[in-house]
């Protein structure tokens, strides 16, 4: 039963995404936006395949693992819609954890940082998944598991709200009204994809706003007159569309930082589980510092322009 739901719930989205991207290409080649490329695309899809087939060919190991805290469970929920709705939220609460680690810890930042590297936002860039995170990603929902959810219905949970988070990877949708105050919308994700200073690192959340608003990490889009555009990709973009770059930079870069000569201990696992940008020697910035160096050019800058006209001799 479990599994033909997930069955379905693929055979009713595949056709809403073809729809969906075929809508914004057309709308974006009527506004002459440029969207897409087909380099971009390509990349999307490729991403999106190599993540399929580590999350299928590891799935039967992740289940047995969740299966084992199911059958240890301290608590089963007998009230259907209770389960249900105490599911959705504890799983995005859950996935807002993974999605922060990612963000904040290095290690991590090396597998997630493919799904930022796109410079563009569509629909398509909701596909450039980050390859290597169902090798991790269950170890988060082990208590979902271990407080009586069924491990195929953690899977189904989490394919749902997926579903969403593939929905707001778009520029052609403004604010949403009330739901801006309860979801992430695509005005919230806008800002999670931007390399701005301001933006960087927030808005983590895949369903529900609540988590970023609770836990410090929510910035809303502002208008083009109060704050710079939004500028999509990194903070330093990949010069090479090359699947295997796209894949593997940070690793191989981590990699030299970590064993650089003349540094200690502690230095190089800075490297490894500091934030990124973190250096030994202050040659770069994580975005605390970066968002703290807007700040203070911001403030020095209105400094400058309201000082008083000096007085006349």
């Amino acid at each position: 039963m479990d599994t033909i739901r997930e069955q379905w719930l693929v055979l009713i989205s595949t056709p809403i995404y073809f729809i969906i991207i075929g809508l914004e290409l057309l709308l974006s080649h009527i506004s002459r936006r440029k969207a897409y490329t087909l380099k971009d695309s390509l990349n999307n899809l490729y991403l999106m395949l190599l993540n399929s087939g580590i999350d299928l060919a590891f799935r039967l190991i992740y289940l047995a693992i969740l299966q084992y805290f199911f059958l240890h469970a301290v608590m089963h929920l007998q009230n259907a819609f209770a389960y249900w709705l105490i599911l959705l939220f504890a799983e995005d609460f859950l996935f807002y954890w993974l999605h922060r680690f990612d963000h904040e810890i290095r290690f991590f930042w090396a597998t997630h940082v493919t799904h930022h590297s796109s410079e563009h936002l569509n629909f398509s860039v909701g596909f450039r998944s980050s390859v290597f995170q169902p090798l991790y990603r269950f170890i988060y929902f082990i208590p979902l598991a271990w407080f009586g959810f069924k491990p195929l219905d953690i899977v189904f949970m989490y394919s749902a709200t997926q579903i969403w988070g593939i929905f707001v990877h778009t520029e052609m949708i403004n604010k949403m009204g009330w739901l801006e105050y309860v979801l992430i919308t695509p005005s919230h994700h806008r800002v999670h994809h931007a390399s701005n200073a301001k933006y960087l690192d927030k808005n983590m959340g895949m369903f529900l706003v609540i988590w970023d608003k609770l836990f410090g990490t929510f910035q809303k889009e502002l208008p083009a007159n109060k704050y710079q555009p939004i500028k999509y990709g990194l903070t330093k973009n990949i010069q090479s569309s090359n699947t295997a770059t796209i894949v593997f930079h940070e690793w191989r870069q981590m990699w030299k930082d970590i064993f650089q000569k003349n540094i200690t201990l502690r230095q190089r696992l800075g490297y490894l589980f500091g934030p990124p940008g973190w250096s030994h020697d202050g040659s770069r910035l994580t975005s605390d510092e970066m968002r703290a160096s807007e700040d203070t050019e911001t403030l020095t800058k209105k400094s400058c322009y309201s000082q008083p006209d000096p007085l006349p001799a």
